[in-house]
């Protein structure tokens, strides 16, 4: 059985998704995605931002997970109010064969747009932002342009082959601090915590 970390095994992962599909001939090639992880400082203490996942998503329903999806290519084609810092583009790009600037531009915004549609928090600065994209539209709404200086690049995890789904997901950081406009009524994920 293998082991990979923390005491979870392949068995247990495979527990918290169920779509675990027949062994194929090719493995499915896992798509880009993004999630962030957002600190906030309480005193001495540092909270991590979390939400459930509805009980109907296919995806690990019920669960708790930071705020991330698939990555949308024409996401770098967004402007932003700063860049990302040239050590983070460095980290992101390392390594990747098939990656340029402009994928690793669209995966880090797609961790700033993914957290506003599932948590109602626009990590960016207050400014004139227009755009013809929807899925981008609240950040117009609120005069909140993106900015990727606020995010570390953390970690990669790709999903194991022989999934229904398979990603090749970055994790990023910011601090809450760095969100612009927190939505009243937040986003589709069931339930925020900060644990």
């Amino acid at each position: 059985m293998h082991q990979l970390g923390d005491g979870m095994t392949k068995a247990n992962v495979d527990k918290l998704e169920p779509s675990v599909a027949a062994p194929a001939a090719k493995p499915l090639r896992p798509r880009d995605a993004a999630t962030l992880i957002l600190l906030d400082r309480k005193g001495d203490e540092v909270l991590v931002l979390m939400g459930r996942r509805h009980a109907g998503h296919a995806f690990m329903p019920g669960k708790f997970v930071f705020p991330g999806g698939r990555t949308d290519p024409a996401d770098s084609r967004i402007a932003v109010a700063a860049a990302l810092h040239p050590q983070e583009e460095a980290n992101l790009t390392a390594g990747l064969g098939r990656t340029s600037v402009a994928r690793a531009r669209a995966i880090a915004l797609s961790a700033i747009r993914e957290t506003y549609e599932e948590a109602g928090l626009l990590i960016g600065r207050k400014g004139a932002f227009t755009t013809t994209r929807r899925d981008w539209q609240g950040f117009a709404e609120h005069g909140v342009v993106p900015s990727l200086d606020a995010l570390r690049f953390i970690a990669r995890a790709i999903t194991p082959p022989n999934r229904v789904r398979r990603f090749d997901t970055r994790f990023f950081s910011a601090w809450r601090g760095d969100v612009a406009v927190e939505l009243a009524d937040g986003g589709p994920t069931n339930e925020l915590e900060e644990l």
